[in-house]
């Protein structure tokens, strides 16, 4: 029990996430593969790494925690013998210090060896991939943390991440719509019941649950400010889509493409790569955003009703649009759409003291309708899509 305890404080200090529940199912393994032999052990060592790790990347760091908690006697032996070979080493090269000083009756000393020239590839430190990663591990709160528009490359890590938000939002959302469907008393229609009993309460009578056909339609920004993010963005959405009645995904530069497709894909890698292949057949890599095409475009492809929620993932920088004044004319396309829609709301991974500088365009969208929300981090992003 005592090692338990002991391998769960020092796996936490190495940043290796030891619960109380791990615990306690370590040590119920412990009891029953207490080691008496070399096989034991290692059958032990695994059994309390699965229990223990999430991520394969760890198990270096706690095969040595591990030895050096139940295989104390190797780690000594491991540093003895280090020291005697330095020690062994130290003798000889005295020796034939000796042998260089005192050369009167015979020479033996070790011929001049020529010193090898340096060449360039020999001062590069070079790393390969994966003993990065086994050195340096991601850090999931890091990456959670970080900078939204910091997110622009693809990391394995980030699909893991986008899934488990992804999760977590649909999870929130069906607890949410379990709690709207349980049938709350309808004090009226009790009142009226229960009139004939001369008001003492008999009879209960509960109010029906609303029916909501409600529509989620995500549009969102892959312009080259915003094209990772509404990468990651989809991955949510992927994940998340069955809390979602009818959803709808689009992707919009210059012009506006639908993606729903990528929806159906049985997993999430391949719905990834289905939507960055749909991009790159619509030429749609690293575009200028025109979002008054992009709107138009936009509403000759969908049906907005009064059932619609318009989810708009962008900065709202409209770079080649079309202005009246000052005014952009993408404003008027997006005032149509909200004047039909249930609600639009905006997501804005700008930090809000960009917003309205230079070409930005939210206090004109604002005025349209739209709701604007900033969004920093991942955290952030999901949250909001709950609350929707």
């Amino acid at each position: 029990m005592d090692k338990i305890v002991k391998l769960s404080g020092l796996l936490r200090e190495k940043g290796i996430p030891a619960s109380v529940r791990s615990t306690q199912t370590a040590t119920e393994a412990y009891k029953i593969l207490k080691k008496d032999s070399k096989e034991n052990e290692n059958v032990l060592r695994d059994a309390l790494a699965a229990i223990y790790l999430k991520d394969k990347r760890q198990f270096p760091t706690f095969k040595e925690t591990f030895d050096s908690i139940f295989s104390p006697e190797e780690s000594d032996t491991a540093k003895e013998t280090e020291e005697k070979i330095t020690d062994s080493s130290k003798k000889r090269s005295n020796s034939k210090m000796f042998l260089k000083v005192y050369n009167y009756s015979f020479k033996v000393l070790e011929p001049e060896k020529g010193k090898p020239e340096k060449s360039d590839v020999d001062g590069i430190d070079y790393m390969p991939p994966l003993d990065e990663n086994l050195q340096n591990p991601f850090d999931e709160s890091e990456l959670l943390q970080r900078d939204i528009t910091q997110l622009n490359s693809f990391e394995p890590e980030l699909l893991d991440l986008c899934q488990k938000l992804g999760r977590k939002i649909a999870n929130r959302r069906a607890r949410r719509l379990n709690e709207s469907r349980n049938m709350r008393p309808d004090i009226r229609r009790t009142m009226r019941k229960n009139l004939k009993y001369g008001g003492t309460l008999i009879d209960l009578v509960r109010s029906k649950p609303k029916i909501k056909k409600s529509e989620h339609i995500f549009l969102n920004d892959i312009s080259g400010s915003c094209d990772w993010i509404s990468s990651w963005f989809f991955c949510m959405v992927y994940t998340a889509q069955t809390s979602f009645h009818r959803a709808k995904t689009f992707d919009f530069d210059n012009k506006t493409i639908e993606t729903t497709s990528a929806l159906e894909e049985p997993k999430l890698l391949d719905a990834f790569v289905k939507v960055r292949d749909l991009r790159q057949k619509s030429s749609m890599i690293h575009g200028t955003s025109n979002m008054y095409t992009a709107f138009k475009s936009f509403q000759s492809q969908v049906n907005i009703n009064n059932k619609s929620y318009v989810l708009i993932l962008s900065d709202c920088r409209d770079w080649a649009g079309p202005k009246s004044g000052k005014k952009p004319l993408s404003a008027e396309v997006l005032e149509e759409i909200a004047r039909r829609a249930k609600r639009v709301v905006v997501l804005n991974p700008e930090p809000r003291n960009k917003w309205n500088v230079v070409d930005s365009c939210v206090s004109y969208y604002e005025d349209a309708g739209a709701d604007f929300f900033e969004v920093r981090n991942l955290v952030q992003l999901a949250d909001l899509v709950t609350k929707l």
